[in-house]
Parts: C-alpha cells; sequence; structure tokens
C-alpha cells in the first residue's frame, strides 16, 4: 500500500459540535437497517435487492453531486495520481458496500440465525482497535481495550437469545466473516487513502462500483427476481436514503473527526436499537439477559470514547 496523500496516518482529532449528533443519527439508523433489510430480501433476494439499492441511492448522488458540484482533489495531482486515488475510492467502497453488504445478507440468507450473525458483525470495534494503531497510527489504550471487550461482551448478552450455532455452517460463516472482514478493512482504508475527498463524490464513485459489481451477480445467480410490494418500496427508501447516503456520510465524518476505536465502538449499540423497535413495533418484550446486556454495553461504549480532561496549560510566571 502506499501512504496516503493526505497525511490521514496518524491525523489529530478534532471535535465539532455536530458530531454527537451525527453519532446518535448513526446509531439509530444502522439499528434499524436490521429490520427494514429483513423486510426487503423477503421480496427480492440479496443480490438483487443490493443492486436496485446500490443502483437508485448512486442515481440520488449522482443529482445531488451535479446540483452541489463538490471540487475533486485534482489541482495538485497529475494523471497516475489520480487514478490511484480513484482506485483507492473503489476499493474502500467495493469493501464497505458490496462485499460487507453482500456477504452479511447472504449469511442469514442462507441460514445463520439473526443473532449469531449480529455477534459476528459486532467484532468490528475489537478489529479496529487491533488495526487503528498500525494503519492510522491510533492505538488504542488500555482504557479502550477495555471498553472494547466489555462493550462485545455485552453485546453477546443482548443477542444470546437469537444464537443458534445449530445452524452455522461454512457458507453462512464464510459470508458473515467476509462482511465483517470487509466493513472493517474498508473503513479504515477510507479513512486512510480517500481523506481528502469530498464524501459526496467519493460515495458517488463507491455505489456505482459496487452496483456494477452485484449486478451481474443479481442476473447470474438469482435471475433479478423481485416481488415488488409497498414493503419492499419501504425498505429500500429508508435503506437508500437514511442508511446508505446519510448514515455512510456521518459515519465517515465522524472517522475524520475522530479516532476510529472510538467511532466504531458506536456498532455496540445498534443492538439495542434493533431490540427496542422489535418492542415497539412486535410487541417482543426483552429478557432480563438482554436488559442487562445493554446496560453492560454502554458502559463498554462509554469507556471507549471517554477521553481524559486535557490538563490546562502552565502559565509562565514573571522571571521565568
Amino acid at each position: 500500500m502506499t501512504e496516503p496523500a493526505s497525511g490521514a496516518r496518524g491525523a489529530g482529532v478534532t471535535r465539532h459540535p455536530f458530531d454527537a449528533v451525527l453519532a446518535w443519527y448513526f446509531v439509530l439508523v444502522w439499528g434499524s437497517g436490521y429490520l427494514a433489510t429483513r423486510m426487503g430480501v423477503m421480496h427480492a433476494p440479496p443480490f438483487t435487492f443490493l443492486s436496485l439499492r446500490f443502483g437508485i441511492a448512486a442515481l440520488f448522488m449522482l443529482l445531488i453531486v451535479a446540483w452541489v458540484r463538490p471540487a475533486w482533489p485534482v489541482r495538485d495531482l497529475d494523471a497516475a495520481a489520480r487514478r490511484t486515488l480513484l482506485g483507492h475510492l473503489v476499493v474502500a467502497g467495493l469493501l464497505m458496500h458490496a462485499i460487507n453488504l453482500s456477504g452479511s445478507h447472504y449469511g442469514q440468507f442462507l441460514g445463520l440465525s439473526a443473532g449469531t450473525s449480529a455477534l459476528l458483525l459486532a467484532a468490528q470495534p475489537l478489529l479496529t482497535a487491533a488495526l487503528a494503531g498500525r494503519w492510522l497510527g491510533q492505538p488504542a489504550g488500555p482504557g479502550q481495550w477495555l471498553g472494547v471487550c466489555i462493550g462485545f461482551g455485552g453485546v453477546a448478552m443482548v443477542v444470546a437469545h437469537k444464537i443458534d450455532l445449530a445452524e452455522m455452517n461454512a457458507a453462512n460463516l464464510a459470508a458473515v466473516s467476509s462482511a465483517l472482514i470487509a466493513i472493517t478493512v474498508g473503513t479504515l482504508y477510507q479513512r486512510r487513502f480517500c481523506a481528502q475527498v469530498d464524501l459526496r463524490l467519493a460515495l458517488l464513485v463507491q455505489l456505482l462500483a459496487s452496483w456494477a459489481v452485484v449486478t451481474p451477480l443479481a442476473f447470474a445467480v438469482e435471475g433479478f427476481h423481485v416481488a415488488w410490494s409497498p414493503e419492499l418500496v419501504a425498505a429500500l427508501a429508508f435503506l437508500i436514503v437514511f442508511a446508505s447516503i446519510l448514515a455512510n456520510v456521518a459515519l465517515h465524518t465522524l472517522m475524520r473527526h475522530g479516532e476510529a476505536t472510538r467511532v466504531t465502538s458506536l456498532m455496540y449499540l445498534t443492538p439495542l436499537i434493533a431490540v427496542a423497535l422489535e418492542r415497539w413495533l412486535f410487541g417482543v418484550v426483552p429478557t432480563l439477559l438482554t436488559l442487562a446486556g445493554g446496560a453492560v454495553t454502554c458502559v463498554g461504549v462509554a469507556l471507549t470514547a471517554w477521553r481524559a480532561p486535557r490538563p490546562a496549560p502552565a502559565t509562565a510566571t514573571p522571571g521565568t
């Protein structure tokens, strides 16, 4: 891998007043996305569903980019550097969108239980903590390691009642494992190599690349079969606008402002949103273990995100 032109490796952490709003938005939408996806793939198999999602989202982004006309960072780049940057965008996009979502969707489509899938994907903050020091120059401290381990344990408690190891096989385990690796590596890759690109332009390129990959698979593997219904349209509308576009922009804005381990620890909170929605929409009463796991998860995220207050700068006294 070549070094990023933007100096993203070891970049400092900057705080912005709306980061907390972006963080809560991301958690709410990402947690709700599980239910929307489950509803959508009942009417279109995974590759077909993702082809529709990526294609329509790319059209939206094309309109947005045409309207806003964000600057492409090419003034100081020669032709080779421009191609390299475009390649970085495509690689990051295929990892985060095409491979990640195809793997997670197909894992459940092939019979892996929702709890097992959620637990495996919840390892992202652990992997991020292991990789961020080398890739981004952001090593996790002891408190952060404690936080991500506690958070993972909390998620295991939350989803324990949905874990069914009997349904696990090589195919669905490989699918979800590929999703875990892809989203972890892709998020860090984008932060390191694409930090100078406007997020709207980056998302347009990445959605187009992902659509170009999953669409042939949808025709070859699934025959591009779609059973149109109001539920499918609603699921697509929610996931396209609020997840593929807005939540992705929120996530990568937070990644540019903060440390990777702290940001990805927000993933631990998404199963809690799913639990709350199941209670509200379907009347599913959470177990005591689920509630206890939610509390443990929040403690883990708080430990991971906590920053020690910086000491006030020493004031020089006259004559010193």
